[in-house]
């Protein structure tokens, strides 16, 4: 059974648990309050029968009877009768006892009883008066109390199916409308594919617990993302970083291969191989640290760099493999410490690489710029491009995962460069943006702290 109706049941089976006592107890009041203004007429006719029949003396017992008629209502399947102190019925014709001397007794002794034979009410009352002392029951059958509480019962009846109708249906649509938020909620995660983990659900103005089951569920896609970006991401950016250095360890093995050589060749070749091994195995480190840790990690293992050192090696390696021109503009200083950074080494010039690499597939492997300036606490890099820039609409599919801007274009791309670029450089504590004018080029600037 779904929420909605269960709920709708919960509430219609209280409310109408609630409603079935509310009308019982009125039921029931109602009927104590007849029967006690029924008694209160059968008291009150006790005494007036006492009144006719033991006060007036000189009135004969036919005009009693007569006067009594004539102005008393007589109740359903009336019953009264006078004793005197042998229990014999006195004064009325009917010389039949009709009670037994035991409740005769009984009211003579409590001065004043009422009670219940079935459906008739009873009255009795103690009088004492010069003739003697006299028990006086009147008793009679409620009639209109009968007929009233039926077409009560039958109402109370009818109103209470009808009302219990109502509820079910409007409890329904209460549940159904409460309900509406988690209806679009899983509307949501149905369209939540492998292809579109982006995707985030609607968290809704209200603070209540779907909005905030919302809320949740966007976070824990925010960490499959990551976690499905970073398994992709490793196998990618693995390909790409190394990439470079298996090819630099080849071209020296077949170079060194092609022909004889010396002994001292021989040594400074297996030093640059040497040298290629660990840069890769710094590579798979960062890689390693980067993917275990969910872009977490990194700041851990900062040291003191010099960024113009790393963007000369940046520089030469994209001569040297893509003959790509990367220029730079570094200010002169009279000292180090201007352009020295503490960072994660290895994760930056991940970052930074990846950028290069997009400048370089934007704009066909022209001509790519880079400019460095220094602040008090910060240093800044601008990286430009010639290539045809990025449109608008495409703004906000920059440094998302596999939103690749080059599916049209010869040099495709995976969509990670950026992305980990992003992921880095915020991780680094530093700020990454991007300005662009279609048709002349793109350019990332990138401001990290020094410490």
């Amino acid at each position: 059974m779904k929420i909605k109706n269960r709920l709708a049941l919960y509430f219609t089976l209280i409310s109408a648990t609630m409603l079935l006592g509310t009308l019982a107890a009125i039921y029931f009041t109602f009927i104590k309050f007849l029967e006690s203004d029924f008694y209160d007429r059968l008291n009150d006719r006790a005494y007036i029968t006492a009144r006719l029949y033991l006060e007036a003396d000189e009135i004969s017992s036919d005009s009693l009877n007569k006067v009594r008629n004539q102005y008393l209502e007589t109740l359903h399947n009336e019953v009264v009768r006078i004793y005197n102190t042998r229990n014999d019925a006195a004064f009325i014709g009917d010389d039949q006892r009709y009670w037994t001397s035991d409740v005769i007794n009984e009211v003579r002794k409590r001065r004043k009883l009422k009670f219940k034979e079935g459906q008739r009410q009873v009255v009795g009352i103690f009088y004492k008066d010069n003739q003697g002392d006299f028990v006086i029951l009147a008793s009679a059958i409620d009639q209109s109390t009968l007929k009233r509480t039926e077409k009560l019962r039958k109402i109370m009846v009818v109103f209470f199916f009808i009302i219990l109708a109502i509820l079910l249906l409007s409890s329904r649509w209460v549940a159904k409308r409460i309900l509406r938020p988690l209806d679009l909620f899983i509307d949501d995660v149905k369209k939540i594919k492998s292809s579109n983990l982006d995707y985030r659900v609607q968290e809704g103005k209200n603070k209540d617990e779907i909005g905030l089951l919302a809320r949740n569920f966007n976070n824990l896609m925010e960490h499959l993302e990551q976690a499905f970006a970073l398994q992709k991401t490793f196998v990618s950016n693995a390909s790409h970083e190394l990439r470079t250095p298996i090819t630099s360890i080849l071209m020296s093995a077949e170079i060194t291969l092609s022909q004889p050589r010396t002994e001292a060749y021989y040594k400074t070749a297996l030093n640059s191989v040497i040298d290629d091994v660990e840069k890769m195995d710094h590579i798979i480190n960062g890689l390693l640290s980067l993917a275990q840790s969910d872009l977490e990690i990194g700041t851990d293992e900062q040291q003191e760099i010099q960024i113009d050192e790393m963007l000369l090696n940046l520089q030469k390696e994209w001569e040297k493999l893509y003959q790509a021109e990367l220029i730079l503009n570094i200010p002169e200083s009279p000292n180090q410490e201007a352009l020295r950074i503490k960072t994660n080494p290895v994760l930056l010039q991940i970052a930074i690489n990846n950028i290069i690499a997009n400048a370089f597939k934007f704009s066909d492997f022209q001509t790519v710029k880079c400019e460095i300036s220094t602040l008090h606490n910060s240093i800044c890099m601008s990286i430009t491009d010639q290539g045809t820039g990025i449109e608008p609409e495409n703004y906000e599919q920059i440094f998302k995962p596999f939103q690749s801007l080059y599916k049209q274009k010869e040099h495709k791309g995976n969509g990670l460069g950026l992305y980990m670029a992003h992921k880095i450089i915020h991780l680094l504590k530093g700020e990454i943006s991007f300005t662009s004018i279609v048709g002349k080029g793109t350019t990332f600037s990138v401001k990290l702290p020094k410490f």
